[in-house]
């Protein structure tokens, strides 16, 4: 359940609520939704994600108006979701499809197309820069025109194609390392429309994962590695890229080419590599590769990374540890049930709270009582 503000004393809220917009404000200064969208690219992914809702500018509006707080700005983002019609499914997105733009393998230096760094934080100091205080709009349009103008020769040029690169895993299967994977044509379910049953499947597993909060997922992941169901898997593949989506023509055709093309979303996808020790006949122990997978939206890939172990863990035939509880994990791991019911301790809780002050008052009454009926005899 989501808990809300109830309200009570008109007036007094009303003017919280101004008070509210002062702080927003009080220094003169309007920050406007199109910085956010610009400037503030792995808070909007994160806010997309665990809403659920793929809209940057919803987003930058919902971070505007919680003034930052991610836990907020989800909430206003799921609430309008709500209010949306569902008109159309998109048809199934094949990441085999996604336009890369970062691609790397911490299991293979050699992997065909490459490794592909991209954006990334990964390899800077952590040394705040204080030149970004006096950043001017001048200064980064000329950069930008230098970094856009830079030489890209043909003899630079990769000629890699960045929609087709091949899926470093399927190198593994091929070899008989691992598995191959059937596809599954059931239709998914739909945790933002069904309450969520135990065992869940794997589609709702992974729906309730990358709409998770962020830092619960990686807490969660973080304890399976260091010693809840302790494992140590490794990134096969991670992806960053832009996915086609395509949705079927609205008034109907035979035509399987008769799609409509409405646009691209960008997300992060891992596939981990998880060695397992497999009992065979005889006593004999061999080393298998099981496979976590994680997608989300935006670039969050540690987010993506600890869903990937997740995955793997949540799938556990017999779960000894908390990491492996799909109630635990899948229950706990969600920011606006989490967030509402913590804060909802700020509401009036008058009448049970004097309850619970009565009966301690009788109980230490009632032992004072029998302290001096044992002094009297």
């Amino acid at each position: 359940m989501g808990y809300v503000a109830v309200k009570g004393g008109t007036m007094a809220i009303e003017e919280s609520i101004r008070r509210l917009k002062y702080e927003r404000v009080k220094k003169g200064m309007v920050l406007e939704v199109d910085s956010i969208e610009s400037g503030m690219r792995g808070l909007i992914d994160q806010v997309m994600s665990e809403s659920s809702l793929y809209s940057e500018i919803l987003a930058a509006i919902s971070i505007k108006q919680a003034e930052g707080n991610p836990e907020e700005a989800v909430f206003l983002m799921r609430a309008y979701r709500s209010t949306l019609p569902r008109k159309h499914y998109s048809r199934t997105v094949h990441s085999d499809d996604m336009q890369v733009e970062r691609r790397i393998s911490a299991s293979f230096k050699d992997i065909p197309g490459g490794q592909i760094l991209g954006a990334t934080t990964d390899f800077i100091h952590r040394l705040i820069d204080f030149d970004l205080m006096n950043e001017t709009e001048e200064e980064v349009m000329g950069w930008l025109a230098d970094f856009e103008n830079q030489d890209t020769s043909a003899e630079d040029m990769d000629k890699t194609d960045l929609q087709r690169l091949p899926k470093v895993l399927d190198y593994l299967r091929k070899e008989g390392l691992i598995a191959d994977c059937e596809n599954d044509d059931r239709e998914p379910g739909d945790v933002t429309r069904k309450s969520l049953k135990f065992p869940a499947s794997r589609s709702e597993r992974l729906q309730v994962l990358t709409r998770g909060q962020t830092g619960t997922v990686t807490s969660f992941a973080y304890a399976s590695l260091r010693g809840y169901g302790q494992l140590h898997p490794t990134v096969g593949e991670l992806r960053v890229g832009d996915l086609p989506v395509y949705v079927d023509n609205p008034v109907g055709s035979l035509d399987p080419d008769d799609a409509y093309f409405i646009g691209n979303v960008k997300v992060t996808e891992v596939e981990m590599l998880i060695p397992v020790t497999v009992k065979k006949e005889h006593g004999k122990k061999e080393i298998e590769l099981e496979i976590g997978y994680g997608i989300c939206y935006g670039q969050n890939e540690t987010k993506a990374i600890a869903m990937g172990i997740l995955d793997n863990t949540l799938g556990s035939k017999n779960p000894e540890f908390p990491t492996e509880n799909q109630e635990f994990v899948l229950y706990h791991i969600d920011s606006v049930e989490a967030t509402g019911f913590v804060s909802h301790l700020k509401m009036p809780h008058y009448v049970t709270f004097q309850s619970k002050l009565d009966s301690a008052r009788k109980t230490k009454k009632a032992d004072k009582s029998g302290a001096e009926e044992e002094k009297s005899e």
